[in-house]
């Protein structure tokens, strides 16, 4: 048994939370906001966020950062990705030299275009940065919906030690050494979500969905492996996996409000209506300036960015990307 902190009370650290206390650990779950503490102490449910998941009783409300991060094992971040450097300056002052750090968030910096692992470092440079990803819904993994993640790490007894800590019998752990594919995978995808939600909202069909979905995971891959990420990972749980499932799914966030933006609503009207962070349209502005500094080629991404932030009708959007110039598929592939 491990003594386990989670930090963010939404609706993934919630989950997270039932699972590790449903696997035996000792677990807290911080969040700064009292009106969750007040529904999670006597409720023992995020209602607002994961409604019909109840909290066992053996995790403990937290409202103290510092009594929060005390003596943990691990310590798991699950706060949303624009608030990761804010909360890890917080975190800093309480954490112990080598503490792991799980983060779960997906994003990047749009100022700095650093991964939220970079991030934790930097804010906290004593502590042992780890990710988890994958296409891993939090509605369904608090409900015991049989998932599968990935867990990143340099070090790989910490990566076996934390494979060991989630894994149970509906939530399977495997371990990668990529933890920058693993980040960037988690985080583009949601920008090609964004542009799956729209197509769905204008209507389009299962033809131009799987076409986006294809070329998007080309762009997510030559980006990726661009910014050091290994080419293996984005073909795995954290690339397609993810991207399948945020695309596709009732759940995503990202999807609903790209199709919300295909039925006419602005990118702003869309986050209010979600009611919750919409990652991909802070990573769409972060991913088209990594894609200019390694001068790689992402004409979705370019779309989605226009759509966001220069009112571009993303009818037109969807048409410009079909009437780009004639290429070759893969360009790797020889003609006899």
């Amino acid at each position: 048994m491990k003594k386990v902190s989670v930090i963010g009370a939404g609706s993934w650290g919630s989950a997270l939370a039932v699972l590790l206390a449903n696997n035996g650990h000792e677990v807290t779950l911080w969040t700064h906001d009292p009106h969750e503490i007040e529904m999670l102490s006597t409720k023992r449910e995020q209602q607002e966020k994961l409604p019909g998941v109840k909290l066992p009783d053996n995790i403990a409300i937290e409202a103290d950062l510092e009594t929060a991060l005390t003596d943990e094992d691990v310590v798991v971040m699950a706060v949303p990705s624009p608030v990761v450097r804010t909360v890890a300056k917080q975190m800093s002052p309480f954490v112990k030299d080598g503490q792991i750090i799980v983060n779960v968030a997906k994003g990047i910096e749009d100022v700095t275009y650093k991964t939220l692992s970079d991030i934790i470092e930097e804010e906290i440079p004593n502590a042992e940065v780890c990710v988890l990803s994958g296409p891993s819904h939090a509605e369904e993994v608090g409900r015991g919906i049989p998932t599968t993640v990935v867990i990143g790490a340099k070090n790989k007894k910490t990566a076996e030690m934390l494979q060991d800590v989630f894994m149970n019998k509906v939530f399977r752990v495997y371990t990668s050494s990529d933890i920058v594919g693993i980040e960037l995978g988690g985080a583009l995808k949601n920008v090609i979500a964004l542009a799956a939600g729209t197509v769905d909202g204008l209507g389009y069909g299962d033809n131009t969905k799987a076409a986006l979905m294809t070329r998007g995971i080309a762009e997510l891959t030559r980006l990726g492996e661009a910014m050091g990420g290994k080419p293996e990972t984005f073909s795995g749980l954290t690339g397609v996996g993810d991207l399948i499932v945020t695309c596709t799914s009732v759940h995503s966030r990202n999807r609903k409000a790209g199709y919300l933006m295909g039925k006419g609503m602005t990118a702003d009207e869309a986050m209010k209506e979600v009611k919750m962070v919409v990652e991909g349209v802070y990573s769409a502005k972060a991913a088209l300036g990594l894609a200019k500094k390694c001068n790689v080629s992402v004409p979705i991404v370019e779309a989605v960015n226009r759509v966001l932030f220069e009112n571009a009708d993303p009818k037109e959007e969807v048409s410009n990307l079909l009437l780009r110039e004639r290429k070759q598929e893969h360009t790797n592939l020889e003609w006899d």
